[in-house]
């Protein structure tokens, strides 16, 4: 691996429960916008909980140009083929050329896929019967939809992936997407996650009572669990020359990353945190950094009470004294947990903070747990000029990824 090969993003796209695009949901996250509300997409009065992090009101036409055809798409397809756009439209990329086709790849994060018009088709054939047994109702239920709708819609023909690793499947898909580019497999790659809200996954998280009936609240005392939600976050990552010599936007670049396995159950974390604390170290390691570099963590937090206890002691582990003066926030009390989104929604999280200089806020947090003692920036977003995040995505399965991501300030290139 050519590691003086210096890898960075310039463009984003999102949908999430605060926000449809990017310039929304920076304002959203400074001001701290809650989209943790009643859920309309299926009915919910069975369950514990009633609300999530849902993408209101999305009609794809809205945002997906008749020349793409919308037919065979899931709401998870159309939902990162509306975000893939905006963020190679934010790059200053789109409309693509041939010669860009050829060399520009896609690795995405999915978890429940099509599964929400599986639950559709399945419900019509047990009223209607084999008769509405079509398979343009089934194309798009298989994870890997999303990656292969964005790919055959806009011809590309690099490398494709989609990673099933749970929450950090989107963390991931970004730092395989950095592999790829610094190894000479593309170019340009497109890099995300992907999650749709649908009854099944939903019903599952209901019946492990790991959902909390109102909000979640991460890091409080009396938190109850996580609040489920839907997104589609992509960003465009290219080399830092190809990038300056065709005077791009930057986000920042990615410094590290870190992937690895608790091997110790596949719905609660390691409660010695060791998969975690392996997990920061390793993406430490890889970025060359040491713990005084990272100034805001944006923490995996969902608001579960073994989780957010894990996560502050890996963190304490890790970093040590400096731990409690390192600013940690979790978003997912604004956009909720977006599962298979996750690492790559609260990736663009880190590089709007990088760019913009502030901390997003905690919401919804009222009383401090003495096990999560932490600086968790719970007053509102804080004002901040940042140069290292460090993003951290624990999943099901024991799955841990963490990215670091860095301020791009005008530094020299690698041909230079």
């Amino acid at each position: 691996m050519n590691k003086n090969k210096r890898i960075v993003i310039t463009g984003l796209g999102t949908l999430n429960a605060v926000a449809n695009n990017v310039q929304e949901f920076t304002r959203a996250l400074r001001e701290g916008v809650c989209g943790i509300k009643p859920i309309d997409l299926f009915d919910t009065k069975e369950f514990r909980s009633k609300n999530g992090g849902q993408i209101k009101n999305f009609i794809a036409h809205d945002y997906i140009p008749n020349d793409f055809s919308l037919k065979r798409m899931s709401r998870a397809d159309q939902l990162s083929f509306a975000a893939t756009l905006e963020a190679l439209d934010d790059a200053g990329l789109y409309p693509l050329s041939n010669s860009l086709k050829e060399e520009m790849g896609i690795a995405i994060g999915g978890g429940s896929g099509g599964l929400w018009e599986a639950e559709n088709f399945y419900s019509n054939l047990l009223k209607k019967g084999a008769s509405c047994a079509h398979f343009s109702k089934l194309s798009s239920v298989y994870c890997a939809s999303s990656a292969d709708k964005i790919a055959s819609g806009l011809r590309l023909t690099g490398p494709k992936t989609t990673f099933m690793t749970a929450c950090s499947a989107g963390a991931t898909a970004i730092g395989y997407a950095r592999d790829l580019i610094v190894n000479g497999h593309a170019s340009v790659m497109l890099a995300g996650g992907v999650e749709p809200m649908c009854r099944i996954t939903y019903a599952a998280f209901n019946a492990l009572k790991s959902v909390d009936p109102d909000v979640c609240r991460p890091f409080d005392k009396n938190r109850e669990g996580l609040s489920l939600g839907e997104a589609a976050a992509i960003m465009v990552l290219e080399p830092l020359d190809a990038a300056v010599n065709r005077g791009a936007k930057i986000y920042g670049e990615i410094l590290g990353y870190g992937v690895t396995c608790d091997s110790f159950h596949m719905t609660a974390p390691d409660e010695q945190a060791s998969g975690a604390v392996r997990s920061m170290q390793a993406a430490l390691k890889d970025s060359g950094l040491s713990i005084d570099n990272v100034d805001y963590i944006n923490a995996h937090g969902t608001a579960t009470p073994v989780n957010d206890i894990m996560e502050t002691k890996a963190i304490k582990e890790v970093f040590g004294k400096r731990a409690y003066l390192i600013p940690v926030s979790s978003t997912k009390s604004m956009h909720a947990h977006t599962l298979g989104a996750a690492g790559a929604l609260e990736a663009i999280v880190s590089l709007l903070a990088l760019k913009n200089g502030f901390i997003p806020p905690t919401i919804n947090y009222s009383q401090r747990d003495s096990q999560c003692d932490l600086d968790y920036v719970t007053g509102g977003s804080r004002e901040a000029q940042l140069h290292t995040v460090l993003s951290n995505s624990f999943a099901f399965g024991g799955n841990n990824t963490t990215v670091i991501f860095g301020k791009y300030a005008g530094r020299d290139t690698e041909n230079d």
